[in-house]
This record gives structure tokens, sequence and C-alpha cells, in this order.
């Protein structure tokens, strides 16, 4: 500064002078590398360490047509305005999630060049990030390890940037997408992993031990039980649902008498869903002396006869059973359901004259506390996989039984649930049939556990529904939800069978006025997804055929 208030002629600079340059053209220059570096917030310093390379990625890259989509679907991620009237045009970012579901079924990996965007999808949406870590792969977790905006990844992985850890892939299994996993094989690594990773690495350790090795996953999870915080505790335990058998029960017993409230009703959830159990015995020995066969009913045949609880005893309590209900729930009610929810299916067959589920379904309750009872059972079916009980409460779809109303006055049961415990055609079938009988104001929760995609019977139940709604005048927005799930989850070859539906029809009598146009406008989105899904599906396909071969579309979308 005072070498050029003086002039460099009074004044040297003290600046470094290249060869054949003024001491006036140093200083500027050395002036304008000052103002560069402070604008920059910087100090020089020493170079920091070079990062390891990125692993090696060994699937193979995606064709050209699929990398382009995925550019494209990344770019649209922000989706359309809610609110806004979404017109003709496919929504991408619905389509997002079904298209890295399916590259990860076909084996590919991500290209190196998406990777920063793939991250940031998965860190905006939490539904994306199963699907698309496993699409990025070991490279994502390198990026994310540099990058504190994408720790998530590490964390949701099972992944640990601690020296001498490793991780590995594994395949699908059961339809599930590949993640990377924990590498079990290393005692020493589980062990340290154990005691000194994040929470949710050591949720993922457990989760991947259980399906490998469940008594070597308990063995680890006693190491340290006693020193876990109370809602670590739930969490490990709600872990062992993956591979729960009798092995468990004395672990489990044992944990009915935590000092944490929910980790001992977790404890009797899973001790019930062993029907063999102790506790299910003790439940059982309670539910049965509640509900009975009373063969003096009347002329119209033997009734089942219920005398609810009168107190909840420190044995119930121990055992899951709440003290105390809901707002609105009389005491008895509550206890009795409880008891009867964690009761086995099985011996009701012997307590109620020898009747398969069926027969057990149809027999009249005394005294209004038929859904009460239902209800519970229908909570035990869905705990215990139990199809027959299912297929009984559930009861006819197109004159579904009283037990199986949509839904009755005060019932808490849950069809959607219910549905879940049966075969996927078999549930496929009663919701089509439930649609034609019914119509679609009930049946939303119950596509939702359809496996995907639809069968064709359901696939044709819904659009049937969808174009009587049309004849009826009504907006086609009161059945959006409806309309989104036919989106993502009709076949896409049906697309061609509803080109029909997109022609703007005469309005009956009464019509919403315009309801006409803007059901057109609904089926040609509902059309033009169908075909883009198509076209997704040929891109992610390579000429001579799927790079592995997996269940796909066997399960409902999450």
């Amino acid at each position: 500064m005072t070498a050029a208030l003086l002039g460099t002629d009074r004044r040297t600079p003290p600046v470094a002078v290249r060869a054949g340059q003024d001491g006036a053209a140093a200083l500027l220059d050395a002036a304008a590398v000052s103002t560069v570096r402070r604008r920059a917030a910087l100090r020089p310093a020493l170079a920091g360490e070079r990062p390891t390379p990125a692993p090696a990625d060994p699937r193979p890259p995606l064709p050209p047509a699929a990398r382009r989509r995925l550019a494209l679907l990344l770019a649209d991620r922000g989706g359309t305005g809610a609110g806004s009237r979404r017109g003709t045009a496919p929504d991408l970012t619905e389509l997002l999630p079904q298209w890295l579901a399916t590259a990860g079924e076909r084996g590919y990996r991500a290209p190196e060049a998406l990777l920063p965007a793939l991250l940031d999808a998965a860190r905006a949406r939490t539904d994306l990030r199963p699907a698309a870590l496993a699409l990025a792969g070991p490279r994502a977790l390198w990026l994310a390890q540099l990058n504190n905006d994408w720790k998530f990844a590490l964390r949701g992985s099972g992944a640990t940037s601690r020296a001498g850890a490793s991780t590995r892939s594994t395949g699908p299994e059961n339809g599930e997408t590949p993640t990377p996993t924990p590498d079990t094989d290393d005692p020493e690594y589980v062990r340290r992993l154990w005691e000194e990773g994040l929470f949710a690495e050591r949720v993922h350790l457990l989760t991947t031990l259980r399906r490998r090795a469940p008594h070597t996953a308990l063995d680890l999870l006693r190491t340290t039980w006693a020193t876990e915080r109370a809602e670590d505790r739930l969490m490990f335990l709600d872990s062992l649902r993956d591979g729960l058998s009798p092995a468990d029960e004395p672990f489990l017993e044992q944990s009915l008498s935590d000092r944490s409230r929910n980790v001992r009703a977790t404890a009797a959830e899973l001790l019930s869903a062993l029907p063999g159990s102790a506790l299910a015995g003790r439940m059982a020995e309670r539910a049965h002396s509640c509900v009975g066969l009373d063969r003096t009913a009347g002329h119209d045949g033997p009734a089942i006869t219920v005398e609810a609880p009168h107190e909840c005893d420190a044995g119930m309590q121990r055992d899951g059973v709440t003290p105390k209900p809901p707002s609105g729930r009389g005491e008895r009610s509550w206890w009795l359901g409880q008891l009867v929810e964690a009761t086995p299916l099985a011996g009701w067959s012997e307590k109620l004259g020898g009747r398969d589920p069926a027969a057990i379904i149809a027999l009249p309750v005394s005294d209004d506390w038929r859904t009460e009872l239902h209800d519970a059972w229908s909570r035990a079916a869905v705990r215990q996989r139990d199809a027959d009980w299912a297929r009984a409460l559930l009861g006819a779809p197109a004159t579904p039984s009283q037990s199986a109303e949509v839904t009755p006055a005060g019932s808490s049961r849950d069809l959607a649930k219910l549905l879940t415990v049966l075969p996927h055609d078999e549930r496929a079938q009663w919701v089509a049939e439930f649609i034609a009988a019914h119509g679609l104001s009930d049946a939303f929760r119950m596509l939702g556990v359809c496996a995907v995609p639809w069968a064709e019977p359901l696939g044709r139940s819904v659009v049937d529904a969808l174009d009587i709604a049309r004849d009826a005048g009504s907006y086609p927005w009161s059945f959006s939800g409806v309309m989104g799930l036919a989106e993502r989850c009709l076949d896409p070859a049906a697309a061609n069978r509803l080109d029909m539906l997109t022609a703007i029809t005469d309005e009956p009598e009464g019509a919403s006025p315009g309801s006409g146009g803007y059901w057109a406008e609904a089926f040609q989105r509902l059309v033009g997804t169908l075909r883009l899904r198509a076209t997704m599906h040929a891109e992610l396909t390579p000429p001579h055929g799927p790079t592995t071969t997996t269940a796909t579309d066997t399960e409902p979308d999450r």
C-alpha cells in the first residue's frame, strides 16, 4: 500500500518482479492476486491427503436409452406443483421409484456422472433411498464420505468410513432390492461394528445377521442388552421379527420384565406370534375362559357367549395387556380384545365344537359382542398369518359377510391388512370382485396391498369402475388417488384397450359441468403413462434379455 501511494519510483515494491516487467506492473499483479485470495475467503494451506480411489463397481452400465431416461427423471424430480392441473403429461416424479426398482432388478449400475443427482434425489425423498442407493452402489458411498449432505447414505446402508471396515453387496432375496450389507463373516469386524457403530449401522448389522444366522444375532444382542437405551432396545427387539422361532422364547420371556413398557409390549406381541409359547398358552387359557359355546341358545342353534374380564391383574399386564383403554373404549372390551388377539387361532376349533374358521365366524354372538370378537380375531389372523381365518373374516367379496362390512359401526377391523395374509392371486381376485360389487370408494387401501402390476381381472375391474364413475357425471379428481395408483400399477399392456376411453363423451343429464373433458384428459394421461412405463421397461431390457433372473413385479410398491 505504501509503495502504491508513494509511487514505485520512490519506493521499491516488496513483490517479485519478473524479467522484463517494471515495478508498477509487478505491484498491480500482486494486488490482483491478493484481491482474488481475499475474495476466495481461504488462506493458503498445505494440500490435504488425497482420498483413496473410488471402489470398482462390476455391474454392467445402463443402456444408452435408459441412461438418458434416468437423467430426465432426475431433472424432473420436483414434479408439478401441488394443486396444479396435471394435464395429459405423465407424472415423472411418480415413475422414478418404479424405474429405480426395475433397474435394480436388472442388475445395472448407475452412471457415475449421475451419482450426485441420484444422491440428491434420495436425500430429498426417503422413499427413494433403498432403491437409489442400491443402484448407486459402492461409489455413491465413497462420494457420501466426502460430502456431508450425503451422510445419510452411510447411515442408511450400514457402510462405515472407519479403517478396516468392509461391505459387500448381496443379490435380491425374496424380491427385495439388493443393498450393501456388512461383512458378517468376520467376527472381529462384527464385534467392533456392534460396539462402536452408529445406531443405524448396528440395526442394519443385527437385521443382516438375523437373516443369515438368527442365533448369532440373538447372542450378539444379549452382550449389550442390559446397557442399551430403552428406545434402542425397542428397535433391536423389533428386528427379531425376521426369523422368529421358538429359540427366541427365553429371551423374549425375560423381556416381559423389562423396565420399558414399550419393550414389554413388543416382547409380548412377538411371543403371541409363536403359537407354542408359554405366553400364548397363558393368553389362550384366559381368552377361552371368556368365550364359550352356548348350545341352549334357542331354535336357531348354538351361539357364542362372551364374559369379558372384570379386572386386568398383574399377570395380564406382564403378558402385554395394556390396562388403560383409549378414550371411548370400555375397559372390559379393551381387555378382551387384547386377550383374543394374542390367543393362537388353532385352539378355537376345539373350544367351539370342532368347527372350522368359516363355521365359527357364522355363529351368532350374544350381547352385541360380535364386532369386538371378530375384530380381535382379525388382528390375530394378521399377526399369525393364518389364511383360513383371513378368508373367513373377509367373507365373499361380492356379498361380504356380516363380519366384513366396510366397516361395522365401532369396528377397528382393517380389511387391507387381512388381505395381505392371502396369496397374491387370491388377493387380487377378491379385490376385483369387491370393486365390481361395491365400487371404488372403499377400495383404495385394498388396491395398495395388491401385487404390481395388477392382475388382469383386477385391472379390468378398476378401469370399469372408473368408466362407471365417468358415466355418472362426477369429476375425475374425486378418484385421483385410484387414478394415480392405476398409472403406476396397471399392466402397461392394457394401454391399447384403454384408447377408447380417451375420447370426450357426451355428458349425462345432471353431470358436473365440463366433467367429460376432464375425464378424457385423465384417461389420456393414464394411457400415456402406461405407454411410457412400457418404453422404460424396454429401455432397461437388453436385446438378449434381462441381465439377471429375478422375480419381478411380485410385490406391491412401497
